[in-house]
């Protein structure tokens, strides 16, 4: 897959990252006997909807965390909203392993094991919080200190816009993760986003490698406030 990973993303993993992405996929799959983690199983769509999408959101900061389109400068810390199974959160602690990463989800289960997948994988940027987006981006510790928010298969891109922008410092950044987009979608973003201090900054459609899907990434930038 290295050639797949530099022809897409210009960017490829170390032979330890790509140690780490076997690790994370045997995990998941064993996980799932007793949690419904994913339905996702077979190696080469693991590898394309779970790996090579999650990465696909933060291409730009795969070479530098402080460079690009769509920077953070510097990309300290980072937070992933719903994260279930660790999707796109894992990915993006393995690829940017100086980035403290934190996985957010509301159910006590899938938190439990992604502690236990930490763990195992010695992941040491990485941890996670249990409790609803809503809640916990208005507590004094959480609000307005990320730099990135990342936001895949959660609800309404509206309703995502709401989870991320409080959780983003002044010119931090969010992605949304999207299948399909339609213009309607977009004009209640625009409106919901400049409520909360923000502005969509680009919208990037394109092509999944091996099934030739249509995704979306927004971009979401929160303004100085």
């Amino acid at each position: 897959m290295n050639e797949i990973w530099q022809q897409t993303l210009n960017w490829q993993p170390s032979s330890e990252q790509q140690a780490q992405f076997q690790q994370l996929y045997e995990l998941i799959v064993a996980g799932n006997q007793k949690l419904n983690l994913t339905r996702i199983t077979a190696p080469e769509e693991f590898w394309e909807k779970h790996l090579w999408d999650s990465l696909r959101g933060i291409v730009s900061l795969l070479q530098s965390p402080s460079v690009g389109a769509h920077s953070c400068a510097p990309l300290q810390k980072a937070i992933d909203i719903g994260t279930g199974a660790g999707f796109p959160g894992i990915p993006a602690a393995i690829a940017l392993p100086h980035t403290e990463v934190i996985l957010l989800d509301a159910t006590q289960k899938k938190i439990a094991f992604l502690n236990s997948l930490i763990a195992e994988m010695n992941l040491q940027n990485t941890r996670t919080i249990v409790g609803r987006a809503e809640n916990i981006n208005q507590q004094p510790q959480q609000y307005q200190n990320y730099d990135l928010a990342l936001v895949r298969a959660v609800a309404a891109a509206d309703v995502c816009a709401n989870y991320a922008l409080p959780f983003l410092k002044s010119e931090g950044l969010a992605v949304l993760y999207r299948g399909n987009w339609t213009v309607e979608e977009e004009k209640t973003l625009e409106t919901t986003v400049k409520k909360l201090s923000g502005k969509i900054e680009n919208i990037e459609k394109f092509t999944t490698p091996l099934s030739h899907g249509i995704r979306h990434c927004i971009y979401l930038r929160k303004l100085v406030i």
